[in-house]
């Protein structure tokens, strides 16, 4: 059927992308590096840039995890406390070469696909991850990656209860039949084929699990064949030379030079059809043969999930109940706070750690790109300025009221209570 799209075609035209946008990018200076904000605007496509940044800070954890041992206490508060401020740092010095790049970028293009094609892998992978339950709350905190069908997603997360944790399988059927009555799958498609077609050519049937190969293999393959018997002349040259041999015979003892003269004539002839032959065989058609099986890639490690401690569907209208409402809620310190101890969540940002100097120090990573993506509609410049201008305050009541004031008025957080309420809780932590 063509709705049945291949997920190994989803993955190939990934690897093609992917190695041609990096040519783009690396192919004038192939040492160069990116940053963060750079990944954030790689590519015109958002999702894809989302997803970049997902795997990243899934290996950050991986990272970060490595750190623990037997032989110390990682649980002291003075300890949790300095991997905090150690994570923090080094997440502002993000630094990917097109080594490290370019298989994150791939997967990505493929997953972005795959958001549309498959929204049940994408729930699975995407915001399950390998945990055997999950919370509403725990997926919704996932759901921030997914810019693609996320009313999709939403939708669903919003029809389960609040806190009670659920079994994996019973929430994949319940998304399953969730999505088959609210799909809307063929629209979103058509747009975001023409999206990548502008990168890299890509139609639809290029990713039918029995659709065509792409149309260009055909031509290619068909050329070196009536090239090839143009070797025929080569049969002509040495009837030129037998015309030069009976006259060997003739001068026999005197023209030893005969055949040095006869030598220099086939060798130029042999070597004029040679070039001829070799230009079809440069024509490359190997590159456009080996869709099917493709090398599998790794899975990227799942970002770990925060489970905040609060209602998903009751979410006050105004900021100061939302502020109260809040203030019990765990912080967002993702990769660190996983990696250290699930149950202890909150308690490198919330547990009442001192004071900091300053936001963009307390800020990590995790939180650093949540707040671009939800608050500032994924600009990194406006973020920045917003987290230096509140710098600026000298008491927490004015730092606040810029930013349920001011902010929230300018890029309508009306429904972004849970990424709002973790950046007053930041203010607090500031001026405690």
């Amino acid at each position: 059927m063509k709705d049945k799209y291949s997920h190994a075609k989803r993955e190939h035209y990934g690897r093609r992308l992917a190695a041609h946008l990096c040519d783009q990018h690396f192919g004038p200076q192939p040492t160069a590096t990116l940053d963060g904000p750079a990944v954030l605007r790689f590519t015109p496509i958002r999702q894809v840039n989302l997803l970049v940044v997902q795997q990243l800070l899934a290996q950050w954890t991986a990272e970060m995890a490595r750190l623990r041992s037997p032989y110390f206490d990682f649980e002291a508060s003075d300890v949790r406390q300095a991997l905090t401020q150690f994570m923090n740092t080094l997440s502002r010095r993000i630094r990917l070469t097109r080594g490290a790049f370019e298989p994150l970028l791939a997967r990505a293009v493929a997953d972005t696909l795959g958001v549309v094609t498959d929204p049940v892998l994408t729930f699975e992978e995407k915001l399950l991850g390998d945990q055997p339950t999950a919370t509403a709350a725990q997926l919704r905190d996932a759901l921030r990656y997914l810019d693609l069908n996320k009313d999709l997603f939403g939708e669903f997360i919003d029809s389960l209860s609040p806190e009670a944790p659920l079994e994996r399988d019973f929430l994949l059927e319940r998304f399953r039949l969730h999505q088959e009555a609210t799909y809307k799958g063929h629209q979103l498609m058509e747009k975001l084929v023409a999206e990548f077609s502008a990168l890299l050519p890509l139609t639809e049937a290029d990713l039918w699990a029995d659709g065509p190969v792409r149309a260009p293999a055909a031509p290619i393959a068909e050329t070196p064949r009536p090239v090839q018997p143009q070797p025929a002349p080569k049969p002509e040259p040495v009837q030129v030379i037998e015309p030069v041999r009976p006259s060997e015979p003739a001068n026999a003892p005197e023209p030893v030079a005969a055949p040095v003269a006869v030598a220099p004539t086939p060798i130029p002839v042999q070597n004029a059809p040679q070039p001829s032959v070799a230009a079809p065989t440069f024509v490359p058609t190997p590159a456009f043969v080996p869709p099917p099986a493709p090398t599998p890639e790794p899975k990227p490690v799942h970002e770990p999930i925060v489970a905040p401690r609060r209602p998903i569907t009751e979410a006050a209208p105004t900021s100061v109940p939302l502020y109260e409402k809040l203030k019990a809620e765990r912080s967002a310190t993702a990769p660190l706070s996983e990696t250290l101890r699930p149950e202890k969540a909150g308690a490198t940002l919330a547990e009442k750690p001192p004071k900091v100097e300053s936001l963009r120090e307390a800020i990590s990573i995790n939180q650093r790109f949540g707040f671009i993506n939800e608050l500032f509609n994924g600009e990194n410049m406006e973020y920045h300025n917003a987290i230096q201008h509140l710098d600026t305050f000298n008491d927490p009541e004015s730092a606040k009221r810029y930013v349920t004031q001011d902010l929230a008025t300018k890029y309508d957080w009306t429904r972004k209570e849970e990424h709002v309420g973790r950046l007053l809780k930041l203010i607090d932590r500031k001026f405690a």
